[in-house]
């Protein structure tokens, strides 16, 4: 997508959030306009599919079929059966977008325009039509969020109807390029929607979004020299944007994901599908990771997480959790209020022997001591797994400002006398209240992990026995040296500046008496 195509969709999606702007805050809203979009997407994705594989020997338009007629009702019956087995739902063509939008506006002859009702029921038939199919956990509950009845969208029904109708309309006329299989015109925007509601909706809304920027560092990291993955996971995976980021980097088969809060949930497999992932190649379930593992028997070559920072869990109050395989061998479990190395341990236990994880934390994990110190050790000393560690700079996150820290986790380590740090706390460009990371920085930090190589004052390769002195403690500025020294100053050259200043006041001093003399006025000294 060019800057301009870029611009110009960001002003209609801008437009299309005004019409819910003021009337419920961006993380309610985003629920309608992300349905909605996804609802516009099924409806045209489907469209296309019924006429150029399934209609071109009828010569008849999927729009256009009569679902009345006897005809019509047996086309559409073997439509619908080619429709859930390759897309995994079906729309009847008076349930297509295009159709609603049209009856909303009051351009269908011998309809009115009242529309909630037709589009309560369309989103539950999409979900109805995957029942007991392939794709049943993957379309189900969907629209959940899409609350219809909702007297935030106007105290009276026909009120509600005509802010849905206003969005719907709006929405109509954004082409998302759907016939252009190189285009990711709607992804983009979908991507641009969640940013936009994270940075809108405060620390409730970045609880589901990883910056871009970070997901692309760390997208790299775990792809690096893989041309093809089969499996990549996100155990907190929130809107799914950091799993997908991994396959602008690399080929992948499937799709892993679990997600406690189901809001998010619901946009993670929006998202899934909007991007062309096939429902058969992603398995993104809700639940809590901690306690509940939905993924059991995963041994993922690539995995990405952006926990909740610091999260409260039952720790060692659960005698279930201290048995349990991901956290029993480390001989302490994470402590209650900080939930941080159980996901890390937990992401451990599911990656492949050949495979590479990137966990973005908070800078404490690296050196609070206690539970969390003695897991540490040995993840550093008995398993050998931790790669590197990267200092990112403060404020990236929507929700918190302060610095995390990406830790990177291989089993077989190429490299398994050191590990390698990266101070890149410094290396940012100011976005508003945010800090953001640029491609040149990127492009650093991952070229620098790449090659391991040695930067002043930037990053520093620590053997195990440096790692071993500082009693596990990876607090990076005691491996990479950022101390600068002060300048020198002259203080004959200051004290010549003082007395050259000293005298220019004195004359100063001098004019104003003389214009106060001359206007007849009290002086100010």
């Amino acid at each position: 997508m060019t800057d301009e195509q870029k611009k110009i969709l960001e002003r209609q999606l801008w437009g299309v959030a005004n019409t819910l702007r003021g009337k419920m805050n961006a993380d309610e809203y985003k629920n309608y306009i992300l349905g909605f979009i996804f609802y516009k997407y099924l409806s045209e994705k489907l469209e296309r599919y019924a006429n150029e594989k399934l209609l071109v020997q009828e010569k008849i338009a999927f729009a256009n079929i009569k679902e009345n007629t006897k005809d019509g009702k047996a086309i559409l019956e073997e439509v619908k059966k080619a429709c859930v087995g390759h897309l995994g739902f079906f729309l009847k063509p008076t349930e297509l977008f295009s159709y609603i939008v049209n009856k909303g506006k009051g351009d269908i002859k011998d309809q009115n325009k009242f529309i909630l009702e037709d589009l309560k029921n369309i989103l539950n038939n999409i979900e109805k039509t995957s029942a007991g199919t392939e794709s049943e956990d993957d379309f189900k509950d969907l629209f959940y969020d899409v609350d219809l009845t909702s007297s935030k969208l106007g105290s009276r029904e026909n009120d509600k109807n005509e802010v849905v109708v206003e969005v719907l309309s709006l929405l109509s006329g954004i082409d998302f390029k759907l016939e252009d299989a190189k285009s990711d015109l709607l992804g983009d925007a979908y991507e641009y929607l969640i940013g936009e509601f994270a940075a809108g909706a405060g620390k409730k809304g970045g609880e589901f979004y990883t910056p871009a920027q970070v997901s692309r560092l760390l997208a790299q990291i775990v792809t690096q020299d893989k041309k093809r993955v089969k499996s990549v996971y996100d155990p907190t995976c929130g809107s799914g944007s950091l799993l997908l980021r991994i396959g602008d980097y690399t080929e992948v088969i499937n799709y892993f994901g679990q997600e406690l809060n189901p809001t998010t949930y619901n946009l993670a497999r929006m998202n899934m599908i909007l991007h062309g992932v096939h429902f058969d190649h992603f398995k993104i379930l809700q639940g809590d990771t901690l306690k509940e593992d939905m993924h059991v028997d995963l041994k993922a070559e690539a995995i990405v997480a952006n926990p909740p920072f610091s999260a409260q869990w039952k720790g060692d109050s659960d005698l279930v959790l201290a048995h349990d395989d991901r956290f029993s061998q480390y001989g302490r479990l994470a402590p209650k209020s900080a939930a941080d190395y159980a996901f890390v341990t937990h992401m451990i236990y599911h990656l492949a022997d050949n495979g590479t994880m990137a966990v973005v934390l908070p800078h404490g994990a690296l050196f609070r001591s206690g539970a969390e110190g003695q897991i540490r050790k040995y993840i550093i000393e008995k398993q050998n797994y931790l790669d590197a560690v990267i200092g990112l700079p403060a404020n990236l996150f929507y929700g918190t400002s302060i610095p995390a820290t990406v830790l990177v986790f291989k089993k077989c380590r190429k490299f398994d006398e050191d590990i390698f740090f990266i101070d890149a706390s410094k290396g940012f460009e100011k976005v508003g209240n945010q800090n953001r990371l640029t491609d040149e920085n990127i492009a650093k930090i991952f070229e620098t992990y790449k090659e391991r190589k040695e930067i002043e004052k930037y990053s520093h390769c620590a053997d195990l026995d440096e790692i071993k002195e500082n009693e596990y403690n990876l607090n990076i500025p005691r491996y990479v040296d950022t101390f600068e020294d002060e300048e020198l100053v002259d203080i004959d050259t200051v004290a010549k500046e003082l007395k050259k200043l000293n005298a220019e006041e004195i004359d100063l001093q001098k004019n104003i008496a003389k214009f106060c003399d001359e206007l007849k006025i009290d002086k100010p000294f």
